[in-house]
Parts: structure tokens; C-alpha cells; sequence
């Protein structure tokens, strides 16, 4: 296993695959059990993934995806979703901690009402809580996929219309980017692109 120094280093989006090479089920439900601990907004978890490893609705994500071949070529494309009614999902969530008395009815009951308080009827707040949180967990999952030897590529060239349609997701699930994944077809490897030195990005106050 690489120290996480080198595994953010050596992570690259990927541009192509080797064509052909399969991703289980088994390996992807462990990495995303390992996703689910990325933070989240009142642990409200609001990512939500469509894993589509189907030959044929792969193909139509492609045509979806503005018929990019890296899609074909990818061993899955994972569709990151935000849910803008997570919040509802709040005392299923916090009842746990209140089974075992690490949070009193009081604090409990306070929890819920703050969270309702602060999304019922906030449509913008819904959808930015929803994008922001299902990105944190996306990226989260790319790193955990570099780790076991997966190559990734995070993307938002698609048409949503399309892929909600493709995948029949309901209005509450809001698209947020495409992660193709598979083992990176390296001869076709690009040197890193610049990045800002610190000094140009961070400010010290």
C-alpha cells in the first residue's frame, strides 16, 4: 500500500482504458464501504451512485456522454448523484445515537428541527448541499480506487437530461459529475499539466 503522499501524487485522471478489463461488484461495494466515511453535511449523506457496468446501457451513457471513448472503454462508469431531500433521511439517521444514549431526546429533537430549519423549502440550499457533499464523497471514492489500482477520470462532459433519463433517476437526485474507472491505457499518458505554485492559491491571514 503507498503512503497517502504518493498515492495523491501518483492519482491522474485518466483519458483512455484498457479495453476489456473487468471490475467486480465484490471490489466496488468494498471501495464504496470505504467511501461512505467521507464527511458530509450533519452526516446526512447525501451521495447517491448509479454503477452502470452493463454493456449495453454503458454504450448509451456513452451517446449521453457526447460519444467520448473513454467511456466505452472504461470497466464501469459510476454516476455521482447529490439528493436534495437527504435532509428527510435525518431521524432515521439520528435515531442510532439516541438508541444507545449518546444523545438525549432533547438534543435529539433540537438536531432534527435545526436541519428541517435550514433545508425545508430552500431549494438552492437543497441543490448546493447536494452537489457539495456527493463531491466531497466522490473524491473520497477516486483516491480509495487509486489505492487498490484503479485509474479514474471525473467528468461532467454529459448531458444530465439524458443520463437521468438513461438511468430513470427521479427530480431529487441531482447530477453531479461522471467517474469512468478501469486500468489507464498508459502509453497514452500526458505529462502533468501546470499546476499554481502555493503561494498564488493560498492566502495566509
Amino acid at each position: 500500500m503507498s503512503t497517502f503522499s504518493d498515492l495523491v501524487q501518483a492519482r491522474r485522471s485518466a483519458m483512455n482504458f484498457v479495453e476489456g478489463v473487468t471490475i467486480t461488484r465484490s471490489e466496488l461495494e468494498e471501495m464504496f464501504s470505504l467511501a461512505r466515511l467521507a464527511p458530509s453535511s450533519n452526516n446526512l449523506q447525501h451521495a447517491h451512485y448509479k454503477v452502470v457496468t452493463d454493456p449495453a446501457v454503458k454504450e448509451q451513457i456513452r451517446k449521453d456522454a457526447y460519444n467520448q471513448y473513454k467511456v466505452h472503454t472504461a470497466s464501469a462508469v459510476i454516476v455521482v448523484y447529490g439528493d436534495k431531500n437527504a435532509y428527510l433521511q435525518a431521524p432515521e439517521i439520528y435515531s442510532g445515537l439516541k438508541l444507545l444514549g449518546a444523545m438525549s431526546q432533547e438534543e435529539y429533537d433540537s438536531t432534527i428541527q435545526s436541519i428541517n430549519n435550514a433545508y425545508e423549502g430552500n431549494e438552492a440550499f437543497q441543490r448546493d448541499e447536494a452537489i457539495r457533499n456527493a463531491s466531497l464523497s466522490a473524491m473520497q471514492f477516486m483516491l480509495i480506487a487509486k489505492d487498490r489500482g484503479w485509474d479514474t477520470c471525473p467528468m461532467i462532459g454529459f448531458v444530465p437530461e439524458a443520463v437521468n433519463a438513461t438511468l430513470q433517476v427521479p427530480d431529487n437526485l441531482v447530477p453531479v459529475l461522471m467517474i469512468t474507472i478501469g486500468k489507464d491505457n498508459k502509453h497514452k499518458i500526458r505529462p502533468r499539466g501546470y499546476r499554481k505554485p502555493v503561494n498564488e492559491f493560498v492566502e495566509f491571514i
